[in-house]
C-alpha cells in the first residue's frame, strides 16, 4: 500500500472502518499476552540448569585457592569470578568488584554514594543545588528511575545511529552541575544501537566541567549477539586512560540474561582510585555477596571464552522471534509512511517509532485487546516521550505463536491510531 498520508479522507475512513472490525475480532478472543519486559524465555533458562548442581557435597564449596565460600570474607568477590569479568571489561582483575545478582543494584549504590557521600573526595551531590544527569533517549527506563529517585534533574539527549548526539553531550557537559551520563553502549535499550568508535573517543575526551562527572557504562548486552560476527565496541576505559579521564568511567555488567535473571552474578569495574573508593563504602555496607553463587557460575562456565560460546545457544533460541517481529512489521506497515523500526543485530528489543502523538493510543488499544506492552513514554526521562511516538517491543519471552498474534494486533492498533491522528489533523 502507498503512504497513507497521500490517501483521500474517504479512503482513510474506509480503511479505518476495516481495521476497527479486525480489532473488534481480536478483542472478542479474550487474549492475555505480555510483551512488557525483556525476559529470557524458559528454554533459555534451561540452558544453565546444570549450574544448580555445581556446588554440592561431591564437588565441594571451596575456591581453587581453598577459600570456603560458605563463610565470611572476600566482600568484593571471589578471584575466579573477577577473572571472568576482567575478560568482559578488558581490565585488570584488581579493578573488578563482583556483587550480587543485580547490576542495577550496583548502579543504584554508586549513584547513592555520589549523592550522599561524594566520589573521590568531591562534595556530595546532595549538597549541590540543581545537579543534572544526561539521559540518551530513547533509553533504559530503569536507569532513569534511579536518577529520578534521587531528585536529579534529567536532560534528554537524542540518540543517533552512532550513539548519543555528542554535540548535545559536549554542550551540556560544560555545566559543572551536569554530573554524568547513562549509556548502554552496545545493542542499546531499546534501539539496538552500538556506539561508534568516534562516539566512544569523544566520550573519552569529553571536556566535562564537573570534576566528579561519571559515565555510567552499562554493558548489559555486550555478549548478546543475534548475528555473527557481532558488533564490536571500542574499549572506553582504555580510550579514557589515554585522555587522563579514566576516573569518570564506571562499567557494569551481569549474567542476568546469560544464566538466571533472578540468580545471576553482577559486577562493576573502574579505575583503581574509583574502585578503592567503592571498596571503602562496601566494607561498611556489606559483609559480602553470595560467594556460593559466584562459585556455581565459575564452575559452570569455566572461563570468559566459554561464556561467549554459551551465548550462541541463546541467540539460536531468540533469533527466530526477532525475525517474526520484523517480518510482521514489514508485511503490515512497510511503505505506509506511519512507522519506522530498527533491525537490531543483538540485544533484547526492537524499537518502533510511529507518527507523532500515536504511541500512547496504540499501547492503550493493545491493552484493551489483551496485550500488555511497555508503557508508552517509558523510554524517556520522567516517562515523557515529547513526541509520543516510541514503543519498545520485547520479543524474547512469549512463544512464537503468541508473539505472532501480538504483532499482528500491534500493526492493526498502530495503523488505527495513526489514521485517526491523520484524519483529525488534516481535515
Amino acid at each position: 500500500m502507498s503512504a497513507l498520508q497521500y490517501e483521500t479522507k474517504e479512503k482513510l475512513s474506509s480503511r479505518l472502518a476495516e481495521l476497527e472490525k479486525v480489532y473488534q475480532g481480536y478483542k472478542q478472543r479474550g487474549l492475555k499476552l505480555d510483551m512488557s519486559r525483556g525476559k529470557p524465555e524458559p528454554e533459555q533458562l534451561d540452558l544453565t540448569m546444570g549450574l544448580l548442581d555445581c556446588v554440592n557435597l561431591r564437588e565441594g564449596y571451596r575456591t581453587k585457592d581453598g577459600f570456603d565460600t560458605r563463610n565470611y570474607g572476600l566482600f568484593d568477590g571471589i578471584p575466579e569470578m573477577k577473572e571472568i569479568f576482567s575478560g568482559f571489561f578488558e581490565v585488570d582483575e584488581s579493578q573488578v568488584i563482583v556483587g550480587g545478582n543485580s547490576s542495577l543494584n550496583l548502579m543504584f549504590d554508586f549513584i547513592s554514594m555520589a549523592y550522599s557521600k561524594g566520589i573521590l573526595g568531591n562534595p556530595p551531590w546532595s549538597r549541590q543545588k540543581g545537579v543534572k544527569f544526561l539521559c540518551p533517549s530513547p533509553g533504559y527506563d530503569r536507569h532513569f528511575k534511579i536518577t529520578e529517585y534521587f531528585g536529579i534533574e534529567m536532560i534528554t539527549v537524542n540518540m543517533t545511529a552512532e550513539g548519543p548526539d555528542m554535540e548535545q553531550v559536549e554542550k551540556y557537559a560544560a555545566d559543572p552541575l551536569v554530573k554524568g551520563i547513562w549509556c548502554v553502549p552496545i545493542y542499546s535499550n531499546p534501539d539496538g544501537i552500538t556506539y561508534s568508535a568516534k562516539t566512544v573517543r569523544r566520550l573519552a575526551a569529553l571536556k566535562a566541567a564537573a570534576p566528579d562527572f561519571c559515565i555510567m557504562w552499562d554493558m548489559a548486552y555486550y555478549l548478546h549477539h543475534l548475528e555473527e560476527p557481532g558488533d564490536t565496541l571500542l574499549n572506553l576505559y582504555r580510550e579514557s586512560e589515554a585522555n587522563g579521564t579514566e576516573n569518570r568511567v564506571v562499567m557494569f555488567a551481569s549474567t542476568s540474561k546469560i544464566s538466571f535473571p533472578g540468580a545471576g552474578v553482577a559486577a562493576m569495574a573502574a579505575s583503581p582510585d574509583v574502585i578503592a573508593d567503592v571498596r571503602r563504602r562496601l566494607s561498611v555496607q556489606t559483609i559480602g555477596y553470595d560467594k556460593i553463587n559466584m562459585l556455581r557460575h565459575v564452575r559452570f562456565f569455566g572461563s570468559y571464552q566459554n561464556m561467549c560460546k554459551h551465548m550462541k545457544l541463546h541467540a539460536a533460541i531468540i533469533r527466530p522471534k526477532f525475525k517474526a517481529v520484523l517480518d510482521t512489521l514489514e508485511k503490515n506497515l512497510a511503505g505506509k509512511g506511519i512507522a519506522e523500526w530498527n533491525r537490531p543485530r543483538g540485544g533484547y528489543f526492537i524499537s518502533v517509532n510511529l507518527l507523532d502523538g500515536c504511541a500512547k493510543e496504540t499501547v492503550r488499544l493493545l491493552k484493551e485487546a489483551g496485550v500488555e506492552m511497555t508503557p508508552a513514554g517509558a523510554t524517556y526521562p520522567y516517562g515523557n516521550d515529547p513526541r509520543d511516538r516510541n514503543i519498545r517491543i520485547a520479543p524474547t519471552f512469549p512463544p512464537i505463536s503468541e508473539l505472532q498474534v501480538s504483532m499482528e494486533l500491534f500493526c492493526v492498533c498502530a495503523e488505527i491510531a495513526c489514521i485517526k491522528k491523520m484524519i483529525s489533523e488534516a481535515w
